[in-house]
């Protein structure tokens, strides 16, 4: 061979050579699965996800939390402005104080009313007095008047009180009757005065919850993943401000064939390798199998076997374990699932736990 082609051939063989036995021994490092008790698919990280809308439209005032920033549940994270809001409060307020003052202008009229029908109920007993006395005087004018020791004149007078008697009587009655039309009516004034009391105590209740509304806080723990809006923004009716991540919430989710999937069980044991993080198995479980069958995305899975129906599965970490290692956790990291599906294997030494200190 000419020296100097084999010179030129020699530090490329060298090259493939070292290509080969390394990819050889990574080959040997990935974790295959001790045969039938186990299976498993690729996936990613996730976490469950939260948007901070507005719950009414109007004008983003302040950011009060940066991206990437850790918060707590019920910790602000936003506030919108409220001059609008607060100058409605002070109307219902106002409108409040009204209706409590027509509350007491009505108890005055049913007060003023009741003793107005007091009065005309003793005006009634004294025409039913007079009426009774004119009677008795008829009917001695009467006696008298058979036996002749009475004037016809004097007759007909006590005959034309009786008939005054009674009509002043009556008309006394009438007063009775509309005085307690009166009282009806003051007692709906006054129905209607507490009504309006009630309105506007609802009414100033709403603005004042919209009020709080409007410092929006985050509604569990989590980190904030990215902002939407920035301060000065006009945002409409659930307009969204910011997107949260809760890191203590976080699963994988890949595809098994129907074949496997009949077989997992919800709280089967699984690991996790990430691509982010070889040196490194996360234990897991199965906390859900879908019910139907699906194609298998084309993103995890080649031409062949996307034609295979596949069942999504999710696998979720341990909450305390999550909160260990919280600064670490990164959702989106693409890896491998490997589920145990039968419970009496073993787990290869290569899936052993091991999530680091």
């Amino acid at each position: 061979m000419n020296p100097l082609l084999r010179n030129r051939l020699l530090p490329a063989a060298i090259v493939l050579a070292l290509a080969v036995a390394g990819y050889s021994a990574w080959q040997q490092r990935q974790p295959r699965g001790p045969g039938e008790g186990f299976a498993s698919g690729n996936g990613r990280i996730e976490a469950t996800e939260v948007d901070v809308a507005t719950q009414l439209p109007g004008r983003l005032q302040e950011i009060l939390v940066e991206e990437g920033a850790f918060v707590k549940a019920g910790q602000p994270l936003a506030r919108m402005r409220v001059q609008s809001l607060e100058a409605q409060r002070d109307e219902a307020r106002a409108r409040q104080q009204q209706a409590v003052t027509g509350v007491a202008a009505a108890d005055a009229q049913v007060a003023m009313r009741t003793s107005d029908k007091h009065s005309v109920e003793a005006t009634v007993a004294q025409r039913e007095s007079e009426l009774d006395a004119a009677r008795r005087r008829l009917a001695r004018s009467e006696t008298l008047a058979r036996e002749g020791a009475s004037s016809v004149q004097e007759l007909d007078d006590d005959r034309a009180r009786v008939r005054n008697a009674q009509a002043a009587l009556g008309a006394a009655r009438a007063q009775v009757a509309a005085a307690q039309a009166a009282i009806d009516a003051a007692r709906a004034q006054h129905v209607g005065a507490v009504s309006a009391v009630a309105a506007a105590e609802a009414t100033i209740a709403r603005i004042e919850s919209d009020i709080a509304d409007s410092l929006l806080t985050a509604p569990r723990d989590g980190r904030v993943q990215y902002r939407v809006a920035q301060p000065g923004e006009v945002l409409a009716g659930g307009g969204k401000v910011m997107n949260l991540v809760d890191l203590s919430d976080v699963y994988m989710s890949f595809f098994l064939p129907e074949t496997v999937a009949g077989r997992v069980a919800l709280g089967s044991e699984v690991r996790l390798l990430l691509d982010a993080a070889p040196g490194y198995v996360i234990p897991a479980r199965v906390s859900f199998v879908a019910a139907t069958a699906q194609f298998t995305p084309k993103t995890v899975e080649t031409a062949s076997e996307r034609q295979k129906l596949m069942f999504r599965v999710k696998a979720r970490i341990d909450r305390a374990l999550l909160l260990e290692h919280l600064d670490q956790v990164k959702t989106g990291v693409p890896g491998v699932a490997w589920v145990r599906v039968d419970p009496q294997r073993p787990w290869p030494a290569e899936l052993a736990v091991n999530v680091g200190r």
